[in-house]
């Protein structure tokens, strides 16, 4: 089977709505405002053209959520139409550079394109967050030679000012909050609570987050293992997308497996949470392969009574399941 027609097959499972074309009922237009996923990044550290490093948009009522933003995750986001500009919140699970990378790109761009016209990005994540946004941001950050020159030579001022802004420049200034399990984020209409992956611990904190919204409710794992404090947090999600690196029975050492999600364990974690749909995710090469993703699938659905989608980068989904595009459409 090639892999577009498997992955739409699988996505299908999931979908309980499509998104059609004009005129929009008014049970349409309700479910235009719901809350929707992206898949920014579904891959590994491993390089890839077609997987970007780890990445999720998350958009619920007026406000724009990514958790996690790895190498090419930010390129992702242009794809969706969504700017840097538009991103109000950003959620690390842990500071593997494969989940943020892009932090930078994210926070300069929003910084230089907003022209002081919008309020600083809320940004949340393990320790030492507070202390890589200033190494980064600061004035003796790895960008402070480019900040003061952007805030000071006329040329630059000439841009902020065309582009809205009253000099003088501000300093981009992101509003950190280090977080830990048990911590809960309230937003307008959306409440997110922290809890414990199970990966490289103790040289990385590493977290795991649930969001719940008026429509349903999501739990992403970051990266993790088979973990007793994932299946509590997921409980009763709708939407569980969890950390699929490899063929289940590969592991090279207990700890690897303890450290890095696998498909057998993936299921039980789902079906003792009582999830709806379960999204795989970071994905090496190895197994995102023709007859393989079949297996996987088919293996997960002997434990897991609930649908299974096999992410890919730009997968959009709602709490009711994957978006299919109007037959119409086109590729």
């Amino acid at each position: 089977m090639k892999r577009r027609s498997f992955i739409s097959k699988v996505a299908a499972t999931g979908a309980a709505s499509a998104v059609l074309g004009a005129p929009l009922s008014a049970s349409a237009q309700e479910k235009a405002k719901s809350t929707t996923v992206t898949l920014l990044g579904t891959g590994t550290p491993a390089p890839s053209l077609e997987r970007a490093g780890s990445g999720y948009l998350i958009e619920v009522g007026d406000d724009r959520i990514v958790w996690d933003h790895g190498p090419d995750a930010h390129h992702r986001l242009l794809q969706t139409g969504t700017r840097a500009v538009d991103i109000t919140h950003a959620f690390f699970t842990h500071l593997h550079y494969d989940h943020c990378m892009d932090y930078g790109r994210l926070v300069l761009q929003r910084w230089d394109q907003g022209a002081d016209k919008i309020p600083e990005l809320n940004v949340y994540g393990p320790q030492p967050i507070a202390r890589m946004t200033e190494l980064l941001f600061g004035e003796e950050g790895v960008y402070g030679p480019d900040i003061r020159a952007r805030r000071l030579h006329q040329s630059s001022i000439d841009v902020f000012t065309a582009r809205g802004g009253n000099a003088p420049r501000k300093r981009p200034a992101p509003i950190v909050k280090e977080i830990k399990p048990g911590d809960e984020i309230k937003g307008k209409n959306w409440t997110s609570k922290v809890g414990k992956a199970t990966h490289v611990q103790p040289f990385l904190d590493c977290l795991a987050f649930r969001l719940d919204a008026p429509d349903g409710s999501l739990c992403y794992t970051g990266d993790s293992g088979k973990s007793d404090e994932i299946v509590e947090l997921a409980k009763g999600c709708d939407i569980l997308i969890h950390m699929n690196h490899y063929f289940s029975g590969r592991a090279p050492s207990p700890a690897y497996r303890a450290a890095c999600g696998n498909h057998k364990d993936n299921a039980e974690v789902a079906q003792k949470a009582g999830v709806k749909t379960l999204v795989l995710t970071h994905l090496l090469g190895q197994i995102d392969q023709p007859r393989v993703r079949e297996q996987i699938v088919h293996e997960i659905q002997e434990t897991f009574d609930g649908k299974v989608v096999w992410g890919e980068d730009l997968m959009k989904l709602r709490f009711a399941g994957p978006v299919i595009p109007d037959i119409e459409g086109g590729y």
